[in-house]
């Protein structure tokens, strides 16, 4: 993991925490947000822990300026707790206060390991299934819930994370990218309404015309779902049409 913070004792400090537990390892270290994008890209640790305030690019920037490919899991160390809505609006696996405590910071690490085996989990299904994905493992805290793809009714994107709604209306969340889940899911089951939404083509009940040309997908599960404009021209022509 990487550590970012401008000031050294404070940097120092979390390290030597973070070097007290057997399961972590330190691949580098940074005083300012431009030196965090270079190590962390140079490095990709499974996590980084970044000071929220720092010279010439903040936390916040660091996140924004890291390629996808090169994105670890994030977790924020600040003194001071008006942030933490935003920090996790970023999908932030943690949102830490000075001083940091031993034991909170465990409780961090143990998320962060929690959210990279469900990410592993989701990757195996994926890869071992057929032209199509079936099921996707969703991990609950010490359970792994299998949701089969044709109970889905729909799948939105919140960032990073991904809210899956059924056909019984149960709620699940997942990290992947949309494009890339839409990518296994079979085309004649899903449509997408939205650059963040797709639905199950067989769970749209009702279409309601809206002022510009757009419209709304109601499902059998009461989801109204907002249809794009680009988008509704698809959706009339392949379900408004005899």
């Amino acid at each position: 993991m990487v550590v970012a913070d401008d000031e050294r004792p404070a940097r120092s400090f979390l390290v030597a925490l973070l070097r007290s537990f057997e399961d972590v390892t330190i691949v580098g270290e940074a005083s300012s947000g431009k030196e965090a994008v270079a190590v962390i890209e140079k490095e990709k640790p499974d996590i980084a822990f970044l000071d929220w305030q720092m010279p010439e690019l903040d936390g916040m920037g660091v996140v924004r300026q890291l390629r996808k490919q090169s994105m670890p899991l994030i977790a924020f160390v600040t003194a001071y707790d008006e942030y933490a809505v935003r920090a996790f609006e970023v999908n932030a696996v943690d949102y830490l206060l000075k001083p940091v405590d031993k034991s909170r910071l465990r409780e961090t690490l143990n998320r962060a390991q929690d959210r990279i085996e469900h990410e592993e989990i989701v990757a195996e299904q994926i890869a071992s299934s057929g032209p199509f994905l079936e099921r996707i493992p969703v991990r609950h805290r010490e359970e792994v819930v299998i949701v089969h793809v044709q109970n889905i009714a729909s799948i939105v994107a919140d960032g990073e994370l991904l809210n899956i709604t059924t056909t019984r209306n149960e709620r699940h969340t997942i990290t992947y990218r949309l494009k890339d889940l839409e990518r296994m899911l079979d085309p004649a089951r899903f449509i997408r309404l939205g650059r963040g939404t797709l639905a199950n083509v067989d769970q749209i009940t009702k279409v309601a015309m809206m002022p510009g040309g757009t419209h709304v997908a109601i499902l059998a599960n009461g989801q109204k779902l907002p249809v794009s404009r680009i988008q509704s021209r698809v959706l009339r022509e392949r379900l408004l049409k005899l």
